[in-house]
């Protein structure tokens, strides 16, 4: 069975979707593994490496397509929204996807995909269990997002971050708010921490105040109960505005004393909640920072412009999305990992496994034999149960 690479064609990623690393591994499971000259190449993986380990190199990219029984991505059409679409043409029936494909999302694309008849699995969906944490290429992303935003911030932000005791006296340290607790949040406590921040974190999940604290961070509790505020796979669940509207009240004496504020609150599938207001924005001192990981959803700040630092009230407002790509080399590493992962357990002996007793294979498969098959996903995007699933 043969596991094709092709180099991402999205506009900046400068990811790859295995690296030379996994290869041996893959090989001895029986793989052979087919990448795209000059996949790896700006994630410093070069052709040579590729091929030192085990791997074949292919011309290019409808070579790899065209010979493979599976496709490996970091991010398909779904995710590509920009060039990802070119990619259908080449995609051919009975054959797998796997990547990052965006499943909540636009239920015309997903259709679009499943029209090709691959058997397409969306890691974004990956359970948060034990046996499949090794999986988990979500919380891997989000691991570097949270570190590289707490850089970035520390590196716009016209103060020092550490408490320093010099010959011109000491210098207090800078204070970091991160609102959202999850993956992304916890690393960026911990970035910020190891930066010698001072780090306090907001989370309606109670679940969440044990571990800031293990980070050394402080929490911030707040005279406000969410309504069932996660959902079964330790999400944050969307609450009503009258929530949000109090919960700004609380949040703003806080973020007007601190220098850097990192928004990190995404509802899988939904726009971001809008935590930071243009007014909490004006009361912070000038020259502080907000970094807001959840630009691409619309923001959890008012003032967010996906995409671009913007500068309101003396405030710099950080935008960027893709920041794993930023650090290309161990975010495709630690990517091809969970894929490697993910590839031996669902392929035994040559042959793909669709058990779908199985949690996760059930909850990762998206489409299959020309249709979208994932129930979350039909229900999430109000679609019927196709046939084949109810008889």
């Amino acid at each position: 069975m043969i596991i094709g690479v092709p180099k991402e064609s999205y506009p900046g990623e400068r990811r790859v979707g295995l690296v030379p690393m996994v290869i041996p591994n893959l090989v001895k499971a029986g793989f052979e593994v087919l990448v795209e000259s000059g996949a790896g190449e700006q994630a410093g993986y070069p052709d040579k490496l590729y091929g030192e380990k085990g791997a074949n190199i292919a011309p290019d990219r409808a070579a790899v397509f065209s010979r493979s029984d599976i496709v490996v991505q970091v991010l398909c059409y779904g995710s590509n929204d920009v060039t990802g679409q070119e990619d259908l043409t080449l995609l051919q029936r009975g054959q797998v996807l796997i990547g990052f494909l965006r499943p909540l999302g636009s239920a015309e694309v997903l259709q679009q995909i499943a029209d090709t008849g691959v058997t397409s699995f969306a890691v974004e969906l990956v359970p948060r269990i034990t046996r499949a944490q090794s999986m988990d290429a979500l919380s891997s992303m989000g691991t570097i997002c949270g570190y590289k935003a707490v850089l970035a911030a520390a590196n716009t932000l016209p103060r020092l971050f550490p408490m320093l005791t010099t010959a011109a006296g000491s210098i207090t340290p800078a204070r970091v708010f991160v609102i959202g607790a999850g993956v992304a949040g916890l690393q960026a406590i911990a970035t910020a921490r190891r930066l010698g921040a001072v780090a306090a974190a907001y989370d309606m999940r109670e679940a969440a105040k044990e571990q800031v604290h293990s980070l050394g961070g402080r929490f911030i509790e707040l005279p406000l109960e969410a309504k069932d505020a996660q959902d079964a796979r330790g999400y944050g669940t969307a609450q009503d505005e009258s929530f949000y509207v109090r919960q700004r009240e609380l949040l703003t004496r806080v973020v007007a004393d601190s220098d850097v504020v990192i928004t990190a609150a995404v509802i899988p599938g939904k726009k971001s909640p809008v935590l930071v207001t243009g007014d909490m924005v004006k009361a912070m001192a000038p020259g502080s920072v907000i970094f807001d990981l959840a630009a691409e959803r619309g923001g959890n700040c008012e003032l967010t412009v996906a995409g671009q630092t913007v500068v309101q009230h003396g405030i710099h407002i950080l935008g960027t999305i893709n920041l794993a790509s930023g650090v290309p080399y161990h975010a495709s590493q630690m990517y091809a990992r969970n894929i490697t992962a993910f590839l031996l357990y669902l392929i035994k002996q040559g042959k793909l496994e669709l058990d779908l007793r199985d949690e996760i294979l059930r909850e990762t498969l998206l489409t299959r034999d020309g249709e979208i098959v994932n129930p979350r996903v039909r229900e999430f995007l109000g679609l019927r149960l196709p046939v084949s699933a109810t008889s």
